[in-house]
C-alpha cells in the first residue's frame, strides 16, 4: 500500500511545494553559466541541450562540471527546502516539480535538459544512499559497455525498485514517474543504442 505522505501535507503544502520545486529546476544553469563566460547561447552549440553534456561541447571542461553540479544542486535545495517547510511529502513534491522544470523550464520555451544530473541531486536530497545505488550501477554498465547513456538510464530503472524495497513505496513511485520522463527524454540515445552508433565513453569527436 501507499503511504499517505503527500495527501496529509494539505493544499498549501501540495502547491508550495510543487511551484518552489518546479522555479528552483527551471533555472537555466548551463545557459546562464555559458553566457557569462561569453560562450553565447549554449542552445546554437552541438544538441542545443541546455545540459552539462552540451556545455563540455564549448570545450570548457571546468563550466560543463559547474553546469553539472548547479543542475544536480538545484534538485537537492527544492527537496530539502520543501521537507522543512512541508515535510517529506512536500519533499517528494518538490522533487518531481523540480525535474520537470528542468526538462521544461518556462522561461525557455518549455526547452530544456535531459535530466539526469538533476535526477541524482533529487535522489540526494530525498534518500542520499540512493546516490551511491545509482553510481554502483553506473560504474559497472559503464565498464562492461562504455556507454554512458545507457549507464545512466539503467541506474535509473534500478533506483525506484531499490526504494520501494527499502518500504518507502511513495517515493518509489514518484522516482518511477521521473525514469519513465528520463528514457523518454533520451529516445535519440536509445535509437542510436540499438542501432550501434551511440557515441562511447572516450571516444573522440
Amino acid at each position: 500500500m501507499l503511504d499517505t505522505t503527500v495527501f496529509s501535507i494539505g493544499t498549501t503544502g501540495v502547491l508550495g511545494s510543487l511551484v518552489m520545486g518546479y522555479l528552483l529546476g527551471s533555472i537555466p544553469f548551463g545557459l546562464l553559466l555559458t553566457r557569462m563566460a561569453g560562450l553565447g547561447d549554449i542552445r546554437n552549440v552541438g544538441s542545443g541541450n541546455i545540459g552539462a553534456t552540451n556545455v563540455l561541447r564549448t570545450g570548457n571542461k571546468k563550466l560543463a562540471a559547474a553546469t553539472l553540479l548547479l543542475d544536480a544542486f538545484k534538485g537537492t535545495a527544492a527537496v530539502l527546502l520543501a521537507r522543512a517547510l512541508f515535510g517529506d511529502g512536500g519533499a517528494i513534491l518538490a522533487g518531481v516539480a523540480a525535474f520537470l522544470g528542468h526538462l521544461f523550464p518556462v522561461w525557455l520555451g518549455f526547452k530544456g535538459g535531459k535530466g539526469v544530473a538533476t535526477y541524482i541531486g533529487i535522489l540526494l536530497g530525498l534518500m542520499p544512499v540512493m546516490v551511491l545505488v545509482f553510481a554502483i550501477v553506473w560504474l559497472s554498465i559503464a565498464k562492461l559497455s562504455r556507454y554512458s547513456s545507457l549507464s545512466a538510464l539503467t541506474a535509473t530503472l534500478v533506483i525506484p525498485v531499490a526504494i520501494w524495497i527499502l518500504g518507502k513505496p511513495e517515493m518509489a513511485l514518484a522516482m518511477a514517474v521521473l525514469t519513465v520522463i528520463t528514457w523518454w527524454k533520451h529516445k535519440p540515445n536509445i535509437e542510436r543504442l540499438i542501432l550501434g552508433t551511440e557515441s562511447k565513453i572516450g571516444d573522440k569527436g
